[in-house]
C-alpha cells in the first residue's frame, strides 16, 4: 500500500469520494473528545505516501487533530505527508496592523511546514503575499484556482450570454477576469470600503455598463455575507436585471441567506471546499490532477 487518503471526520465524505476517484484506500481519522476538552486522535494504517484531507474552516480544534494525526502517521511509517486543505485557515492576517498583533499566516505556515511535506489548497485568501510558496518555507505548496471547476459548472447549468461577471473589490480582479475570460463574458469591479468585520460600502463608478444586464458576483471567501449583500444592493440601485452569486469558500451562516435574498440575490452557489448548504461545485478534478504525480512517483 504505497498511497492512502486519510480524512478528518468533518471532511470524510469528500475525502472518501476523492479516494474512490483515484482508486486508493481511504481511512477516517478517529477523534475522541475527553470531558475536559482534550482529544485523542487515531490515524489509520500508514502508507509510504499519505494524503491527509482536511478542510480547515473553524480551524482551531482541527489544527490540533491534524498535528496529532501527522505525528501518528510518521511514527507508523509514512515517508511523505501531503495535506489537501480545500480551505486554508489563518491566511488573511499576513502582517501586524497594530502593535502586539500576531501574524497568523506566518505562524500557521511555519507550523504546518514542520510536519507536512506538501500542501495543496484552493484560492487561499492571500492579500500582500504574492505566492503560496512564501507561506510554507522549505516544502512544496500549491494554490489551485477554483475557476476551472466553477466555469465548467456554469457552462453545464447555463448562463445568459449577456451576463456581466462582477467582483466586489480590487482584490477580486484576478479570479473575476479569469472566470470572465473562460466564459467569454465582460466583467466589472466594484470599489469596497470596509468599515468593520460586518460593515462594508460598495460602489460602482460606471453603472451604465452594468445597467440592464444580469450579473454574476464572484468572490473567494464569503464569511458573513456582508460584502455580497452590500454588492447586491449597489447592483440593484444600478439597474441590473438579475443577480446570482458564486463563492469559492462559503463560511456564512444559513441565517444570512434570507438577507441575501432580500438584497436581490436570486441564487448563490459555492464549491465543496467547505461543507455548506450552498455547495454545488465539485473540486475533485482539481485535486485529481494535483495528486497524479504522487501516485505515479510512489513506490509500489
Amino acid at each position: 500500500m504505497s498511497v492512502v487518503i486519510q480524512g478528518l471526520p468533518s471532511s470524510s465524505r469528500d475525502a472518501a469520494g476523492l479516494a474512490a476517484r483515484l482508486g486508493v484506500a481511504f481511512h477516517e481519522i478517529a477523534i475522541h473528545a475527553f470531558p475536559d476538552g482534550e482529544i485523542r486522535v487515531t490515524a489509520g494504517p500508514a502508507s509510504t505516501t499519505t494524503v491527509i484531507y482536511a478542510s480547515l474552516d473553524r480551524p482551531n480544534d482541527k489544527l490540533i487533530a491534524l498535528l496529532f494525526a501527522a505525528d501518528a502517521l510518521r511514527r507508523g511509517g509514512a515517508k511523505r505527508l501531503v495535506l489537501v486543505a480545500p480551505y486554508l485557515c489563518y491566511m488573511r492576517q499576513d502582517t501586524a496592523f497594530h502593535e502586539g498583533e500576531a501574524i497568523s499566516q506566518k505562524v500557521i505556515g511555519s507550523l504546518l511546514a514542520r510536519c507536512i511535506d506538501r500542501v495543496v489548497t484552493v484560492d487561499a485568501h492571500l492579500h500582500r503575499t504574492p505566492e503560496i510558496t512564501a507561506v510554507f518555507p522549505g516544502i512544496q505548496s500549491d494554490n489551485l484556482s477554483a475557476m476551472p471547476a466553477i466555469s465548467e459548472t456554469l457552462r453545464k447549468t447555463g448562463l445568459d450570454p449577456a451576463t456581466i461577471v462582477v467582483g466586489p473589490d480590487a482584490e477580486s480582479l484576478p479570479w473575476v477576469s479569469d472566470l470572465a475570460g473562460r466564459l467569454g463574458l465582460s466583467y466589472a469591479i466594484a470599489k469596497k470600503t470596509r468599515r468593520g468585520d460586518r460593515s462594508v460600502a460598495i460602489e460602482f463608478h460606471d453603472t451604465a455598463r452594468i445597467a440592464g444586464h444580469p450579473v454574476l458576483i464572484i468572490d473567494d471567501v464569503v464569511s458573513s455575507g456582508g460584502t455580497l449583500i452590500a454588492c447586491a444592493k449597489a447592483l440593484t440601485a444600478a439597474g441590473v436585471t438579475a443577480i446570482d452569486a458564486v463563492a469559492t469558500h462559503a463560511l456564512f451562516p444559513e441565517a444570512a441567506y434570507s438577507e441575501m435574498v432580500s438584497a436581490g440575490i436570486r441564487s448563490i452557489r459555492s464549491t465543496q471546499s467547505v461543507a455548506h448548504f450552498t455547495n454545488a461545485i465539485a473540486l475533485d478534478e482539481l485535486f485529481i490532477d494535483a495528486l497524479k504525480g504522487e501516485l505515479s512517483e510512489a513506490p509500489q
